[in-house]
């Protein structure tokens, strides 16, 4: 963060120069987060009924995630650019999405955001946000 230029009778205050996706090393390791995400699902018992409901191969979804993380991250708006407006709870809505996959999803979530971004306070922002995103996707 870096503080605004005050007026006199001002006080500086913090404000984000940079969006997530910038703060996190862009492109790259927006590429990574998405990927090491579906890595953890494929692997991780503690994933294994959310992994179950997902179509194999992966390639496919985890592209739509790089690309859906980049803009909710404040990059590139990549997925909107090919598929329209993300509309996540519409898109979710074929699927039983409950408490417990709610849950095994942010499980692979904290592990990926433990693997990939560096900087604390960003990684616990980032877990925050897309937690109250996750818990939206509850459907039934």
């Amino acid at each position: 963060m870096i503080f605004n230029k005050t007026t006199p009778n001002s006080k500086p205050h913090p404000t984000p120069e940079q969006t997530p996706y910038a703060m996190m090393g862009g492109e790259d390791t927006v590429r990574n987060l998405a990927n090491r995400f579906y890595d953890v699902m494929e692997t991780a018992p503690e994933a294994a009924e959310l992994y179950a409901i997902h179509p194999l191969p992966l390639d496919t979804i985890r592209q739509k995630f790089f690309q859906f993380l980049s803009g909710w991250l404040g990059g590139p708006p990549l997925f909107e650019q090919q598929y329209g407006h993300p509309r996540l709870r519409a898109r979710h809505m074929p699927f039983t999405v409950n408490e417990q996959l709610r849950d095994q999803w942010m499980f692979c979530m904290d592990k990926a955001l433990d693997d990939v971004v560096e900087n604390k306070l960003l990684r616990d922002g980032i877990r925050q946000s897309i937690g109250q995103l996750a818990s939206h996707m509850i459907n039934c």
